[in-house]
């Protein structure tokens, strides 16, 4: 069995600053047999130094484009908007699998240079569970955010959102967060009322955390999951809600959750919308109320309504950035196993079925 190559590529998106690998991570690999090389980056979380002292090489910025073809080159997000063949092994996350906008162009840079793509996104164990995601922290940053912009709809009226940077630790955050509430809680005379849909996931359980630490009264965390909404929406709860924060994995077609039409209910509180799965171009969105993913330099986007409050939402697609350090270590050592398999790739189920849903989906692109 043959050790592979590992080249962990610099991320390029815009503030992102996680890392698939850690240095402690990339050690693991390395102490195994794997031949680790890790791109320099000042965007990271991790500084170069890090990786440096616990031995790991590093190779310049970009250099993977050049990197040999047997080489399997492992990110996260989505890799900078070319055309040119993709002759590499890629795992990395990179939304082609679900028919969203322009899938069948990203993915057919593959078959036209002989690469595969291994999207971390449906890496499953045997119990069809997913082998590493970063749900807990997604959901964790979104309710953060979601109660910040509450805070500031109150404080703020007319106002835009600003900018948002990484907190160093869960603490920082936590302060933060505390802080905001208090000033909403002392403009409006109440707390928050939060629904969650999605709360027995992974995301769902880090949304409900993070506002539980932050000090929201229990009986205002509404936890909804697939029982609670069985019987299809739209739903008057989460228009009665101040917070509403989507945390479910949508697989098909459901009912909507919450629509334009449902949003002229007289009675409606609703004034912030996290879309943590952020299914944005996906064409069976249950939350047909906005069409663009926002971003930490404008994090929000106004939804035309009737009335007070304002309503906004927030569709961030790498929440978890906002703690970049403990949302990659927690993301890198759940991957390890899977890593630690690739000496064997093609006997390793977990890899097996990744290229087989690979080529499924490949098979699928309109000619």
């Amino acid at each position: 069995m043959a050790y592979p190559v590992l080249h962990l590529r610099a991320e390029t998106k815009p503030l992102e600053h996680r890392s698939a690998l850690t240095p402690r991570t990339a050690k693991i690999l390395q102490d195994a047999g794997y031949d680790v090389r890790v791109e320099r980056s000042t965007q990271r979380i991790f500084d170069d130094s890090e990786f440096e002292d616990a031995g790991i090489p590093l190779v310049p910025e970009g250099s993977w484009l050049d990197a040999p073809s047997d080489h399997i080159i492992v990110g996260l997000k989505e890799l900078p908007d070319e055309d040119f063949p993709l002759k590499h092994t890629h795992i990395t996350f990179l939304h082609v699998f679900k028919n969203q906008k322009g899938w069948e162009r990203v993915l057919g840079r593959f078959p036209r240079g002989g690469g595969t793509l291994l999207d971390l996104e449906f890496l499953q164990d045997e119990r069809g569970r997913r082998v590493a995601a970063f749900g807990y922290h997604a959901g964790f940053a979104g309710a953060a955010l979601g109660l910040e912009v509450w805070a500031h709809q109150l404080n703020n009226p007319g106002q835009e959102f600003g900018a948002v940077k990484p907190f160093p630790n869960e603490e920082a955050l936590i302060t933060h967060i505390k802080a905001a509430i208090a000033s909403g809680v002392a403009k409006s005379g109440r707390q928050p009322r939060i629904l969650v849909i999605g709360a027995l996931g992974r995301c769902g359980k880090g949304a409900v955390d993070l506002a539980l630490k932050s000090g929201v009264p229990k009986e205002n965390v509404i936890q909804w999951d697939m029982a609670e909404t069985a019987i299809g929406g739209p739903f008057v709860e989460i228009v009665e809600s101040d917070i509403f924060i989507n945390c479910i994995y949508l697989m098909h077609k459901i009912p909507n959750f919450v629509d334009l039409e449902s949003l002229k209910n007289p009675n409606r509180q609703l004034s912030v919308v996290v879309d943590v799965s952020c299914d944005t171009t996906n064409p069976n969105n249950p939350i047909p109320i906005y069409d663009v993913n926002t971003t930490f330099t404008n994090p929000t986007v106004p939804v035309p309504v009737e009335g007070e409050p304002p309503l906004s939402v927030i569709s961030i697609d790498h929440l978890p950035t906002l703690l970049p350090r403990e949302s990659s270590e927690a993301f890198s050592t759940d991957l390890i196993p899977s890593l630690l398999q690739l000496k064997d790739r093609k006997n390793a189920r977990v890899w097996a079925d990744a290229e087989k849903l690979f080529s499924e989906k490949v098979a699928s692109i309109p000619a």
